[in-house]
């Protein structure tokens, strides 16, 4: 199966039980759910992988709630999350953690004579509009911000996720940084409770409701909304900077991350320092048994993590993800060596 074009088309894959790369799931293939976020990359693996090795990624984008559901119920061979698990939470449930791939989470709109990139927003105005205590487009607080912009007197229409999210527990994360007000009435996680909106399942169903909802606003990865076609907004970062979501402004916030003092690679990269960050930046887990079930399984799964991690760079990059940096990649297969014992890859 080619990479999916837009969010219908990904929503009724989805409907059908999605199996990426080929049609059908046979004894080859790797079963593994989870996170939305990083799916237009695992397809595009998945694609590349069936055609080098035969063998296929049987993958359930259900958000990474579902895909932490589904690995401790040992229905899958690994489990996506872009909510990572603590230290604790890891050994608790006999499970290992590591970052497979890093990108950006970008607010959409769809509001008419705005193109992508044209709306610039703050993260205190952010929180504020999905707390609905901005409401309209045209409050002062966002036209200070676009003096230019010609904004409607038209009410905000806020969509947001309703499943258990990673993209959400990031999104949520960055503005409990930038609002108090966020952090204690709202605070962050895979799931809250609104205060205002309409939610819609995956980023898949964010992307597909604000094309639809005229004067909205959401948040997706970046790339659901390049493929979607959706108007992303500017963002100002930590430092007071305007910067737009390209992989070199994830890249400038990645560079701050320490992987080797993070327990169990638990590290969150929102609202990073530097001139050219964007401020919310993402990682995305596998998660595993340390002592899997079937060996051959987990086997195989390593097989697929180590061909992307060494030949999937390029395809990351042609949808503005970051691939992790070598070193982190060493890091990594390390501790599958340490931890996984008995398991070749």
């Amino acid at each position: 199966m080619k990479l999916l074009k837009g969010a219908v088309t990904q929503a009724a894959a989805l409907a059908l039980g999605l199996v990426i790369a080929g049609t059908t799931a046979h004894a080859a293939d790797i079963s593994g759910a989870g996170a939305t976020f990083p799916y237009p990359i695992y397809a595009k693996w998945a694609d590349a992988y069936k055609t080098k090795t035969g063998n296929g990624l049987n993958y359930q984008s259900i958000g990474s709630g579902g895909g932490i559901k589904q690995i401790k119920a040992k229905t899958v061979t690994f489990g996506a999350s872009d909510k990572p698990l603590t230290k604790e939470e890891l050994d608790s449930a006999g499970l290992m953690q590591w970052p497979m791939i890093m990108g950006g989470i970008v607010p959409i709109v769809n509001v008419e004579g705005i193109k992508p990139g044209e709306l610039v927003i703050d993260g205190k105005t952010l929180a504020e509009i999905f707390m609905g205590k901005i409401a309209k487009w045209n409050d002062k607080a966002i036209q200070t911000l676009n003096p230019k912009a010609k904004l409607p007197n038209k009410a905000i229409a806020v969509v947001h996720r309703s499943d258990g999210s990673g993209t959400t527990f990031n999104f949520t994360d960055y503005l409990s940084k930038v609002s108090s007000d966020w952090k204690s009435q709202i605070g962050s996680d895979a799931s809250v409770q609104w205060p205002v909106g309409i939610g819609a399942k995956g980023n898949e169903g964010v992307s597909n409701m604000v094309k639809q909802t005229g004067n909205s606003v959401g948040y997706v990865e970046y790339a659901y909304a390049l493929q979607n076609k959706l108007t992303y907004t500017k963002m100002k970062n930590k430092d007071g900077k305007v910067v737009a979501p390209t992989s070199e402004a994830f890249q400038a916030a990645a560079a701050n991350a320490d992987w080797a003092n993070a327990p169990g690679f638990y590290l969150i990269l929102t609202d990073q320092p530097g001139a050219q960050s964007w401020p919310i930046t993402a990682s995305s887990f596998i998660l595993m048994y340390k002592q899997p079930q079937d060996p051959a399984a987990a086997s195989e799964a390593l097989k697929f993590f180590d061909w992307a991690y060494k030949n999937g760079q390029k395809m990351a990059e042609s949808l503005d993800y970051i691939p992790m940096p070598e070193s982190v990649v060493d890091m990594v297969e390390k501790t599958w060596t340490t931890e996984m014992k008995g398991v070749a890859y």
